[in-house]
């Protein structure tokens, strides 16, 4: 958890960056949704910005965390829990060492535990946690200007309890789940009119110099795939949400 802090709320320069990078995303009063909060380096940014936050977050080690730096936030929502494609109850495997890959998809930690990358990973740990769905924090919450989805291979299932098109929203990219980022893209196409972009890493920057089509995000992620390194695609509407 030390190593997260510093990671994410310790580099100079970084929440700068984020500020400027997610202002063309965001401004002062509007609704922000991050599911997978971790340790809210995300809402610190937004709410920089001036905008509404609610943060999903399932690991409790990092839900006390953002209850300590946020608790006191009255333009910012705590929520324990996570989301997927229908509220009830479900379980997260941790990883206790590596906090950032822990997920709610076996699926996933299969595939990505024969890459590389995760050698030294293990997933050492369960909790059992509340699930909603994105339309519920729609219902309750209402539409958001921008949605983050930080899930570690969950993201199919998040988007999958997801009806109503956003303005705006992004979801990781790790290259090892390929298959499971394109489904994932499939999903937010049926949802409305979108255009694409790629930020790879934590660049904070996008990859091409214009919005992109469905299949030239995928032809852009090709590329970038055998670098094996992680990103977040963006989808923006290209017209309005009716």
């Amino acid at each position: 958890m030390g190593r997260s802090l510093a990671m994410y709320h310790g580099i100079p320069g970084r929440h700068r960056r984020m500020v400027r990078f997610y202002g063309q995303f965001l401004g002062p009063g509007d609704l922000a949704l991050d599911v997978g909060a971790h340790v809210g380096s995300r809402v610190r940014a937004w709410r920089r910005i001036g905008a509404r936050v609610v943060a999903v977050e399932p690991q409790p080690d990092c839900v006390r965390v953002l209850r300590l730096f946020f608790g006191r936030d009255p333009g910012v929502t705590v929520l324990p829990g996570a989301v997927g494609a229908r509220s009830g109850r479900a379980r997260i495997g941790v990883s206790r060492r590596t906090p950032t890959v822990s997920s709610m998809s076996a699926d996933w930690i299969r595939t990505v535990s024969g890459d590389d990358g995760f050698s030294r990973v293990r997933w050492d740990h369960e909790v059992e946690v509340d699930v909603v769905t994105l339309d519920d924090l729609v219902e309750t919450y209402g539409v958001p200007a921008f949605c983050k989805i930080d899930v570690e291979g969950f993201e199919v299932e998040v988007l999958t309890g997801l009806h109503t098109p956003l303005q705006a929203l992004s979801f990781e990219y790790l290259p090892p789940a390929h298959d499971g980022a394109l489904a994932a893209l499939e999903l937010v196409s049926r949802l409305g009119p979108y255009t694409y972009n790629y930020s790879p890493v934590e660049t904070l920057r996008f990859a091409s110099d214009r919005w992109l089509t469905a299949g030239e995000l995928v032809r852009l992620l090709e590329r970038h795939r055998p670098l094996g390194r992680s990103g977040d695609v963006y989808a923006r509407l290209s017209a309005p949400a009716s």
